[in-house]
């Protein structure tokens, strides 16, 4: 059976730092690994709108010696106009690996049960697995190496309740990272994330909280985080979220209370004046562009890991 990678805590900690410090090799020399010389394929599938995504992906599969191949989940209609089962049952004898930007977790579950080739996920409604591992790269780069991770205080801000918050928890949790969350009540991570999380930080010498206090959190954070507000599929509430999340917005204000070093990161698309003040993320101590290359990077590297699997 092939691994996938549906969340971040498939990766146990071991792994996740071996995926980690091969994408710190592939930020160093781009073709170091071409695993899929062939060329061979990769199904790249895309339900929710994207760039940094797409443009990571194809550019990493062809700097494999691979060959992307983009379908439009508009078009496909997968589970519409074809049965997710179906549609895998065509990908996997003609592709090395799928990856698929959708909505539900449970599409892509089924997509991996049934599927012969690795399965990535590219995002869901509930965890960004390959944001994180861009993420712990840009870390490991700004703040002393990836031997650094461990220990460190990472702080999100903000909605608390999406993708990305559930994915620091747990990818956080198997680098050995001190995270805390923060946002508002009715914006908080669900229990089960926080418990699954927890026992992680207990075998890594991490740990993890939820807050609703920004300011409490942020002192003497090493990395600033925090996400836009109206995520796809929250547009109708967004003026009330925007309401609700104002006081949670990154300012300078904010961020002085964090380390002089402090770093911030956001995943990107931003937008100023909302979750973020165009003074930090256009500030000195942003590093948002080197983030979003680092998505090149880490996801040829959990490509890698995963073809190895096989």
């Amino acid at each position: 059976m092939p691994r996938h990678f549906l969340r971040d805590d498939d990766l146990t900690p071991a792994e996740q730092h071996e995926v980690l410090e091969l994408a710190l090799a592939f930020r160093e020399d781009r073709t170091v690994r071409t695993p899929l010389s062939g060329p061979q394929g990769v199904a790249l599938l895309f339900d929710k709108p994207t760039l940094r995504t797409q443009l990571s992906f194809a550019t990493g599969v062809a700097e494999m010696g691979g060959f992307p191949t983009v379908v439009d989940g508009r078009l496909a209609q997968i589970g519409v106009r074809e049965s997710v089962a179906d549609v895998t049952r065509v990908l996997d004898r003609q592709v090395s690996a799928i990856v698929w930007r959708t909505f539900g977790q449970d599409r892509l579950e089924e997509m991996a049960s049934v599927s012969r080739v690795p399965v990535i996920n590219a995002l869901t409604d509930d965890y960004h697995p390959c944001q994180l591992l861009a993420d712990l790269v840009t870390i490991a780069q700004h703040r002393g190496g990836l031997n650094d991770l461990p220990g460190q205080r990472l702080v999100y801000v903000g909605d608390a309740a999406n993708n990305m918050a559930a994915s620091y928890l747990l990818a956080g949790a198997t680098a050995g990272l001190h995270v805390v969350v923060c946002g508002p009540q009715g914006y908080l991570p669900t229990d089960d994330v926080v418990a699954r999380a927890g026992r992680i930080a207990a075998t890594t010498g991490g740990s993890v909280a939820v807050t609703t206090d920004p300011r409490a959190a942020v002192v003497g954070a090493d990395v600033v985080v925090t996400d836009t507000w109206v995520s796809m599929g929250d547009e109708e509430s967004a003026a009330q979220r925007v309401t609700d999340l104002l006081p949670y917005q990154v300012t300078p204000d904010l961020m002085a209370e964090a380390k002089d070093d402090a770093i911030f990161l956001h995943c990107l698309p931003a937008y100023r004046g909302k979750e973020v003040a165009a003074e930090v993320i256009d500030g000195p101590r942003s590093v948002v562009w080197d983030e979003a290359e680092n998505r090149l990077h880490a996801q040829k590297a959990i490509l890698t890991f995963l073809l190895e699997q096989r």
